[in-house]
């Protein structure tokens, strides 16, 4: 009996299709908002100790590595969202062939990175 089965299975190696890439990146990009939840309620919370921690924390988010990590949050959050919102009209029964899974995917990576870019574009 002949084994068909691949011999080599270095994902590094294996070219997924974009709908896979962009629900993989979904993934992502959810726990990437499940770790920013916490850092966004810690600067809340110190912003809310005090006019101290207020000021504090205005100056931080002032400076370039809290604001890239911001940026970084929102990203992950607007992909995310757009990501979800193609996975409901999937849901309901529409785009669910690969050429309508295809399409779908380029129209969350477009318009997440146009969303993104704006979203820098406001926090700089």
């Amino acid at each position: 009996m002949k084994d068909n089965r691949p011999t080599n299975l270095d994902l590094f190696t294996v070219r997924f299709p974009l709908p896979a890439l962009t629900s993989i990146t979904h993934r992502i990009s959810g726990v990437v908002i499940f770790v920013g939840v916490f850092v966004l309620l810690w600067l809340l919370s110190e912003s809310l100790s005090s006019e101290s921690g207020f000021a504090t924390v205005q100056q931080w988010l002032s400076s370039a590595p809290v604001k890239l990590v911001v940026w970084a949050i929102v990203a992950g959050l607007l992909y995310h969202l757009f990501a979800g919102i193609k996975h409901l009209i999937m849901d309901l029964g529409y785009a669910e062939t690969l050429e309508g899974t295809n399409a779908a995917s380029w129209v969350v990576i477009i318009a997440s990175a146009i969303t993104i870019i704006l979203t820098g574009v406001w926090i700089w």
